[in-house]
């Protein structure tokens, strides 16, 4: 067995992106300027396994996070769940993150939300066997925890952001960063009222959206 030689970690974000708006990507370059990593990815999924479908299809999903990320040369796509037939579960995108990356960390980039609500989703207690979590909170956000996750997070917090270059795997950092009160609903909201989402979301997201008649 070699030994780990790491290499800068990469954060993914994972979500539907319906669409793709501010409060996706400040927070993405907030956490690769904190965290020292190497790049984030955005991971639109194809069938999310937590919540309803879609609004648009893949093909829009995936141009309109495109266009959002074409001037910021350390976000970019990656398309591996938008290509599935089956729900994007989580853990089948670190398992064939890791083995393409055998030295390089990987930062699941997710909300306080999802933190606690993380024993609902599928195999989640194999999670940190391939990646580091970076959950992203408010100061004062309350923590509800199942006592299961409370377990864990107690066993592998880390406050050091240099052990997520040091270890491939297995902590779990709490970081504070920029939280805009923007939602993807609320956008689309205002489209269907025919109201402008104007400074919610990149102007060529917008344009897109428009020229596409999408949320209408």
């Amino acid at each position: 067995m070699t030994d780990f030689i790491p290499t800068r970690a990469i954060g993914i974000l994972g979500g539907t992106f319906d669409p793709i708006h501010y409060g996706h990507l400040r927070p993405c370059l907030d956490l690769l300027q904190q965290l020292n990593l190497a790049e984030v990815r955005l991971m639109p999924n194809h069938i999310p396994p937590h919540r309803a479908a879609p609004g648009s299809n893949s093909e829009h999903r995936l141009a309109m996070a495109s266009l959002a990320v074409a001037h910021c040369d350390d976000l970019s796509i990656d398309t591996r769940e938008l290509t599935r037939t089956t729900p994007s579960y989580t853990i089948d995108t670190l398992i064939e993150l890791a083995a393409e990356n055998p030295n390089t960390p990987v930062c699941f980039l997710i909300g306080l939300d999802s933190l606690n609500s993380l024993h609902t989703w599928y195999r989640w207690e194999e999670l940190l066997n391939y990646c580091h979590l970076v959950v992203s909170y408010r100061p004062n956000y309350e923590l509800t925890l199942a006592p299961e996750v409370q377990k864990i997070l107690e066993q592998v917090q880390t406050t050091d952001v240099e052990a997520l270059q040091q270890q491939k795997q297995g902590r779990i950092l709490l970081w504070p960063s920029t939280q805009l009160e923007i939602s993807a609903t609320r956008i689309r909201q205002l489209i269907e009222n025919q109201q402008s989402p104007q400074y919610l979301l990149p102007d060529n997201v917008l344009s897109y959206i428009q020229k596409n008649n999408l949320y209408t």
